[in-house]
């Protein structure tokens, strides 16, 4: 904090602007009398309040005047979606003016994920990081260090330290959720798990699926796509991802076969929308809290405690069970 202090008043005094070089690490550790490491840990403060910036093998530049908020935070989604705005928007009313936050998106790609971790290091106070990849993540967020890491949506095993996680179990949620379903699903002969090969949590709902079928002794069956020809009435439906497109699917069928949904077909869809809450009079649904993840992300800095969380799913019973 001597050489915070030392900077700072520097850029107070103007013989520091925007862009000017910082006086060399020798310089530093010879005019304040410290050693090198302790030198080091005062530069990696300023670069992570965005004071400073450093240049590979150049030195450090001065960035930024002022230090305005207490926390910086990096935070990296997969996507934008409208359950990703939920966590992002419930993020920022949270965390209020007490950070400053920059947004970055990987879109599952496993590089240029590598790219913004390792290229932010040292400008962050604090990493809210969203996975789901095919590649192992962990050597990648091992890079964060543990109390700066805070991984939302998808518990990643292998993470070295004491760090935070707020997630969703989706083998325990589908299981807990079709037990509290089963009075609705006793009208139904079969249950159909539509599971896209592409989804990366497809492998956990399949595992719960298979595991309260097997309980409950249900006539079950697992696709990937909903085909017209194996379209039978009596099958209650779970479907989730692809944008919706199997809800929409089963909906067009029930109306070309003339059937009822919620009396014919069941259908049971992941993640809560204001669509879903009006189509064809209510689609019951499997929802997490994603404001709330967003919510305990925030407090977990806020709070500068380290917490382990499960999100779990509720059940919204609407007209389609």
């Amino acid at each position: 904090m001597q050489l915070v202090d030392y900077v700072m008043a520097q850029i107070a005094q103007n013989e520091l602007a925007i862009n000017d070089r910082l006086p060399s690490l020798n310089q530093l550790t010879a005019e304040l009398r410290i050693s090198k490491e302790t030198a080091l840990k005062g530069l990696q403060y300023l670069s992570e309040k965005g004071i400073i910036e450093s240049e590979y093998r150049k030195g450090y530049y001065v960035k930024r005047l002022k230090l305005e908020q207490r926390y910086r935070v990096c935070l990296i989604l997969d996507k934008m979606n409208i359950l990703r705005d939920r966590v992002y928007q419930a993020f920022l009313e949270t965390i209020h003016d007490q950070a400053e936050v920059d947004v970055y998106f990987h879109h599952h790609n496993f590089k240029v994920f590598e790219k913004l971790v390792e290229e932010n290091l040292n400008g962050y106070t604090h990493f809210v990081v969203v996975t789901f990849f095919r590649e192992n993540p962990a050597p990648v967020l091992n890079k964060i260090p543990a109390h700066k890491r805070i991984v939302i949506d998808h518990n990643e095993h292998g993470l070295e330290g004491t760090y935070s996680c707020i997630y969703q179990d989706h083998k325990s949620d589908l299981v807990d959720s079709l037990t509290t379903l089963l009075p609705q699903l006793e009208k139904y002969k079969r249950l159909v798990l539509v599971a896209p090969l592409e989804a990366f949590h497809a492998q956990d709902l399949i595992a719960g699926f298979e595991a309260f079928s097997k309980e409950h002794k249900k006539n079950h069956k697992i696709i990937h796509q909903v085909q017209p020809d194996s379209f039978k009435k009596g099958d209650a439906y779970i479907t989730f991802s692809r944008y919706d497109q199997d809800d929409v699917d089963i909906i067009k069928l029930c109306r070309k076969k003339s059937w009822k949904l919620g009396q014919d077909v069941g259908l049971i869809s992941y993640n809560d929308t204001a669509v879903k809450e009006v189509l064809e009079e209510g689609i019951t649904v499997i929802s997490t809290d994603f404001r709330r993840m967003g919510e305990e992300a925030a407090n977990a800095i806020l709070n500068e405690a380290h917490v382990t969380l499960r999100d779990p799913a509720i059940v919204i019973i609407r007209k389609s069970l």
